[in-house]
């Protein structure tokens, strides 16, 4: 399902396979690689289990490591910066090119060479900078650094992430390609005319004065959008075939092929206000979600959404409406329709518990593991301004997703749905274990017959309840998984606190000694007596056989 690729990085956060949590959206776009997380210690023996790919690029990564040579490497045209220099390096340089990183990342250390390499090229043209992260980390909170490496392009300080591939010749054509005139000049009516028909957004303004303090403001304003084509014009002639306001100058305005096609800039000709002007209507009113609009969605500055999944026909009819709630909010949500009865629409159906049965409205807010909120009133421009306007304002309830609740729960290891979390998962008078699983992950698929195990060993304790959930299929506030599987637990007594992530050996006996050590309520296995080691028939539930070491399970350890 994945629409592009990315090139991989040591995220804080980050779910590999197909089919998982969706980050604003973003696996429906992007297929991310997975390797160790941005606050992990690489020396540690924590490794979080995703795929069996991701093993292997694990392999070959500390090969790779091994075999480097960072000695070798002239990183002399890499500017260092950290706290101390580094936002007056922003202020003396228009255009800086930014990377985050932490010397431990392995996908750093690849980095290292084509980094300095692009450096060397791209010298007296754009600096090539890096940070420590690691030393440097209120840099990296300011600007929102998740993983390793991260790349800003920063443009009059003001920044935009770099995508692309991690290669010397990818990053020297990515910014070259940043480095053209940020206002193109329309000097002509045969230049002007292929604008008209382009089917891009553009802004074209006409000057009096293409050298003036007017042109200066628009060019600052140009070079920090990516998504809209600058032009200007001294040209009357150039001006009227665009609708430009002659009288008034300077004058601006943006045009798109969707509605509002022609929208006049009416602010002050400054920076700040075009740049808020283009940003705000930019986009459509409503984006229709497919293949093609979905680097719309995922990389705008924008991260809310309101969605409305409908048919096509049904779509015709609420469409006039939806538009004219739109226009209210616009450059504060992006709004979006999914067709239900596209077959691209699966992945995101999935991703918000839709059914796809009948229409439905609902807000997200674009952060991972980030809230989901379901419209239930009558379909209205009131209703829907009012629900937009709580959605914006955080006053609505947030939306899980849940199964029906299991009409029988009663084997060794309990199902957990949405609808039941609070019941089984937050009893205060157990301790309990919960699994968040995927169906489709190969790791979990390989815990099921030893975690099985585990709840038939101990379901004679009533004061313990071995769990499990799928993650895909429900969700609930307390339930957050960096990846599958995520194995928490609730202590007793304890549910108001954020829950113990278990990070020992995934084998019955490390979850029980984990048990042991971390159970709010104590508990022993029963002792078998000698007619139960003798009879082969004994319960489980008051035997203790050997694990695969060869040791016993014992109540002290």
């Amino acid at each position: 399902m994945a629409f592009s690729s990315r090139s991989p990085c040591c995220h804080a956060s980050e779910t590999a396979e197909e089919g998982s949590d969706l980050h604003s959206l973003n696996d429906l776009q992007e297929d991310p690689d997975v390797a160790d997380s941005k606050d992990s210690n690489p020396q540690g023996n924590q490794r979080r289990e995703y795929s069996d790919e991701s093993d292997e690029f694990d392999e070959e990564e500390e090969e790779d490591e091994d075999s480097s040579d960072d000695s070798q490497i002239d990183e002399s045209d890499v500017v260092v910066l950290g706290t101390g220099n580094f936002t007056a390096f922003l202020e003396a340089n228009t255009y800086v090119l930014v990377e985050f990183y932490a010397p431990w990342c392995g996908h750093c250390q690849a980095l290292m060479p084509e980094w300095a390499q692009a450096a060397s090229e791209l010298k007296g043209v754009v600096p090539l900078a890096k940070v420590d992260a690691t030393q440097h980390d209120e840099l990296g909170s300011k600007y929102g650094v998740q993983g390793y490496p991260t790349i800003l392009f920063f443009i009059d300080g003001v920044n935009k992430p770099y995508k692309g591939l991690r290669t010397r010749d990818e990053i020297v054509k990515w910014v070259k390609s940043k480095m053209g005139p940020a206002v193109v000049t329309i000097s002509s009516i045969s230049e002007a005319e292929p604008l008209l028909t382009s089917d891009a957004t553009i802004a074209v303004a006409y000057l009096e004065n293409p050298k003036g303090t007017e042109a200066e403001e628009l060019t600052l304003a140009a070079r920090q959008e990516e998504a809209v084509m600058f032009y200007m014009t001294s040209q009357m002639d150039v001006a009227q075939m665009f609708s430009l306001e002659l009288e008034k100058n300077p004058s601006l305005v943006l045009l798109k092929k969707q509605h509002e096609k022609h929208l006049l800039f009416d602010g002050v000709f400054e920076r700040k206000a075009i740049r808020d002007f283009v940003f705000a209507n930019k986009l459509p009113l409503i984006i229709s979600f497919n293949k093609e609009t979905a680097p719309q969605i995922f990389e705008s500055d924008i991260k809310k959404q309101v969605l409305l999944f409908a048919v096509h026909e049904e779509y015709e009819r609420l469409g006039p409406m939806y538009e004219e709630v739109s226009r209210s909010f616009r450059g504060q949500i992006i709004f979006i329709h999914v067709n239900l009865s596209d077959t691209e629409s699966t992945g995101i159906l999935d991703f918000f518990g839709i059914s796809g049965d009948s229409t439905s409205i609902m807000a997200f807010t674009g952060e991972q593991h980030g809230p989901k909120f379901l419209y239930e009133d009558e379909i209205s421009i009131e209703g829907l301004k009012m629900f937009c306007k709580n959605f914006l304002a955080s006053k609505l309830k947030a939306y899980m997703k849940s199964q029906p609740i299991p009409h029988q729960n009663d084997d060794d290891v309990k199902i957990v749905v949405g609808k039941n979390f609070d019941d089984i998962v937050l009893d205060e008078s157990k301790d309990t274990l919960l699994e968040l699983y995927a169906p489709w992950c190969g790791h979990c698929q390989a815990l099921e017959p030893v975690y099985n195990k585990l709840g038939k060993r101990l379901r004679g304790i009533d004061s313990i309840v071995i769990a499990k959930m799928d993650a895909i299929a429900n969700e609930h506030p307390r339930a957050k998984s960096d990846g599958y599987p995520t194995i928490l637990f609730f202590p007793a007594g304890q549910k108001s606190f954020d829950p113990v992530t278990f990070d020992g050996e995934r084998t019955v006996k490390g979850f029980y000694q984990f048990l042991k050590r971390n159970a709010a309520i104590p508990f022993s296995l029963p002792k078998p007596s000698q007619s139960q080691q003798n009879s082969p028939a004994a319960p489980v539930s008051a035997t203790i056989e050997k694990t695969s070491s060869g040791e016993q399970l014992k109540d002290e350890l």
